[in-house]
């Protein structure tokens, strides 16, 4: 791990702009297929997937193995393979989050693709060619949806959060439902530009759903954790996490004081 002390460096302009330029060919190339017929499947029961998704991630490893050869790589659509574990960069890509709506013929899905470096997220890209939306991010360094700097919203309190979900169970009644992209990876990016305030999963979740938004949401304002508030570690023998909390700085604290029941009750 890199010395905690030690200033962090902007990752270099080109990197950045050779990643936006992958997720960009990325997502055409998935949008090119969306709404057509094409094989798909359920690798386990709630999890679909379909070909275009392995496609894209052929296409996008081979992209970004040439840009850093040394790099890692972990993807939902991959065999995981221990040797990520020895790289101090590690590509973290989910070729279509969201793969749900992506099949159904609707707007919430992306192509995110993170570059982790010691554990953190450096770069983050997320590319969603049917909301016309291109989100960018870099540690340290702040977030854009197209071009435009985003930073999230300054709410306070947390009753009449907005939260982009289907529907609000009876306890958060005092929450405000706002639209729900099926991709988390979108709904996450909806609180760095100031659509949403508050999103929580209280769920095992894998890395490569959030990895490239969580930086977004943080580079844009937002506060950030797993659901029982702890940091978020990527790269790690198990790639995966209980839950994501992201939030406005304001009411971090409160939600995690929301969910303390439900997390430990599902928890043991």
């Amino acid at each position: 791990m890199a010395d905690a002390a030690a200033p962090a460096l902007a990752p270099d302009p080109g990197l950045v702009e050779a990643v936006v330029a992958v997720a960009r060919d990325a997502g055409q190339m998935a949008l090119a297929r969306w709404r057509t017929d094409f094989a798909r499947w359920e690798k386990s029961e709630g999890s679909p997937v379909c070909e275009v998704d392995l496609d894209v991630d052929r296409m996008v490893r081979a992209r970004l193995s040439a840009l850093l050869p040394d790099a890692g790589w972990l993807s939902e659509e991959t065999a995981d393979n221990a040797d990520r574990l020895a790289c101090r960069r590690v590509w973290v890509v989910d070729p279509i989050d969201g793969t749900r709506d992506y099949i159904r013929g609707r707007t919430g899905w992306c192509v995110s693709i993170a570059l982790v470096e010691d554990g953190r997220p450096v770069i983050g890209v997320l590319d969603a060619p049917a909301r016309e939306e291109v989100w960018c991010a870099t540690a340290p360094g702040g977030a854009t949806r197209n071009g435009v700097r985003v930073t999230a919203g300054g709410r306070e309190s947390l009753p009449g959060a907005r939260v982009p979900v289907d529907a609000l169970p009876k306890v958060d009644r005092d929450l405000t439902a706002v639209e729900k992209p099926n991709s988390i990876a979108l709904r996450v990016a909806m609180v760095a530009a100031d659509h949403a305030d508050l999103v929580a999963t209280l769920r095992w979740g894998n890395e490569w759903d959030i990895a490239a938004a969580v930086l977004v949401a943080s580079a844009a304002g937002a506060s950030v954790s797993d659901a029982v508030g702890a940091p978020l570690v990527f790269n790690k023998p198990d790639p995966r996490a209980y839950g994501v909390l992201v939030s406005t700085a304001g009411i971090h604290d409160a939600a995690i004081l929301r969910l303390a029941d439900r997390v430990k009750a599902a928890l043991g």
